[in-house]
């Protein structure tokens, strides 16, 4: 089987550290992950319950709060292979740039990875920067 790769990112209104309190903390991916229902996380294993009720279990590989980059690894039985990358980066000027990218095996689960992951980036993008409207209405 082949293997596929994809990115997807979105600039977001508010500075990385406030960004990467949401998105470096395992527990809160039901938040802004469009899909995910809930998670339990335990050490380095964190389950996703999807609104379908689906259980996928992952193993978190990376969680770095300074390079602000998160990777996981589904391992449930539908990949063969998988690793997905989140990093935040800030851009020096209050914005972040937040970069999803995953690889997998088969390559067609990267495309539903790839579409998951750009409405939760869009989700993320939209929560955060909603409060930035509140702030300024302050």
């Amino acid at each position: 089987m082949a293997r596929g790769s994809v990115r997807r990112e979105v600039r977001i209104k508010r500075p990385a550290a406030e960004i990467w309190a949401i998105v470096g903390d395992p527990r809160r991916v039901q938040e802004w992950f469009t899909g995910i229902d809930s998670s339990t996380v335990d050490d380095t294993t964190r389950v996703v319950t999807t609104g379908s009720g689906l259980p996928m279990p992952e193993e978190i590989i990376t969680n770095d709060p300074i390079l602000r980059r998160f990777q996981y690894r589904i391992t449930a039985s539908v990949f063969t292979e998988h690793l997905s990358t989140i990093d935040v980066i800030d851009l020096g000027d209050g914005t972040s740039l937040v970069v999803y990218a995953a690889d997998s095996d088969p390559a067609a689960m990267a495309l539903i990875i790839a579409g998951a992951a750009g409405s939760a980036l869009l989700e993320l993008r939209d929560r955060m920067e909603q409060i930035d409207q509140m702030d300024q209405a302050r």
